[in-house]
């Protein structure tokens, strides 16, 4: 007889989640659902004024649901005259100002709210496990900005909570820091086997953090999936411009495969008529167009970041973006052929082909 596998319930689930502020008021989180499994990081990416920290905000309690449910291990915390208050729920959150108490030692902070004997010793092993042990006497105002996260995330730790909500904790801290303490911070959730919602607006910290993530829109969430599966295989064109830089191009589909200004490529899914694709500039390569059958244009734009080169070419009176590795080396002026390497991604269909130029290019919004 096989083995029989059990699966396990989510940690937690959000389902038709909806808020607003007011009876007449539109809706700041509209029908939003989503699962965390054990062991999770799912991070929540949108702009600013999308519902990201609103949602975050109903599943630590502070905000009460409209509608929908919300449960943590299959317990209902919001939902139909339900609403458990923020001290009830087994939920730990880490603020982006972190709330540290100046006037208490970096122990008392991460013990305020323990309860019990063990209390000290809750304290002393949550400031081991991020690294601070040693700072114990110290008060924030002594410690540097990534100290002081770290703090702040030992205070949430020390609990033991089933589920860690994270609200932009790294945006205060300088870039090589930022990265630096996501890094640590990623492989202690991971060690621990920890869950963790995690909110921000920053596509790289979204991308490098998650094991899924969800992309939010006006109150709504466009996509779910891994981080690979959003950035190569965007559904809508929000998702194709917000996560990274891509070029837009009108094209003529047939089955599998388009005609585009960019010539003949594969396709992600099968399509018919006008449709608008999205290519990522890693996915186009540059030629020597005296060998290759790709499109001739003429390179107007170099931006060289070290490990690769970005290059805007003009084709035809329209603009693409073009990634390269720095073994490839073009001056402005020069002519160059732009050729697909991989399927193009189709977004939606389009029956005003006027609406989007092919060529168009979106910048990150790094700083919504």
């Amino acid at each position: 007889m096989g083995a029989i596998f059990v699966m396990s319930p989510p940690i937690l689930s959000v389902q038709n989640l909806t808020k607003r502020f007011g009876p007449a008021a539109p809706p700041v989180v509209h029908e939003v659902s989503f699962e965390v499994e054990d062991g999770e990081i799912f991070s929540i990416l949108g702009p600013s004024g999308c519902g990201k920290t609103t949602t975050l905000r109903c599943i630590a309690g502070f905000e009460a649901a409209t509608e929908g449910t919300i449960a943590v291990r299959d317990q209902v915390l919001s939902g139909p005259s339900v609403h458990a208050s923020p001290d009830t729920r087994d939920v730990g959150i880490v603020f982006q100002n972190y709330a540290l108490f100046p006037h208490l030692t970096v122990r008392e902070n991460v013990a305020f709210g323990l309860n019990g004997a063990s209390e000290a010793a809750r304290a002393q092993e949550a400031l081991e496990m991020v690294g601070l042990d040693g700072f114990e006497g110290r008060r924030p105002q002594h410690l540097s900005g990534g100290q002081q996260q770290r703090v702040a995330l030992a205070r949430t730790l020390a609990p033991e909570p089933d589920l860690l909500l994270l609200d932009e904790p790294f945006s205060n801290l300088d870039a090589l820091l930022r990265q630096e303490t996501r890094q640590e911070v990623r492989e202690l959730l991971k060690n621990k086997g920890m869950s963790a919602v995690f909110v921000t607006h920053n596509q790289e910290e979204a991308l490098s953090f998650s094991d899924r993530l969800a992309v939010m829109r006006g109150g709504q969430l466009d996509q779910i999936g891994t981080p690979e599966d959003v950035y190569y295989h965007p559904r809508t064109l929000f998702v194709a411009q917000f996560l990274g830089r891509t070029n837009l191009l009108l094209s003529r589909a047939a089955g599998t495969e388009a005609d585009t200004p960019l010539g003949r490529v594969g396709l992600n899914e099968a399509a018919e008529g006008t449709v608008l694709v999205s290519m990522r500039p890693e996915h186009l390569g540059l030629e020597a167009p005296e060998t290759s059958d790709g499109t001739v244009g003429t390179v107007v734009g170099r931006a060289f970041k070290g490990h690769d080169i970005t290059y805007r070419v003009c084709c035809e009176g329209s603009e693409y973006l073009v990634h390269t590795d720095n073994r490839q080396f073009y001056e402005p002026g020069d002519t160059v052929a732009v050729r697909p390497l991989e399927p193009a991604v189709v977004l939606e269909s389009r029956s005003t082909p006027a609406e989007v130029p092919s060529g168009a290019t979106s910048e990150p919004e790094l700083g919504a």
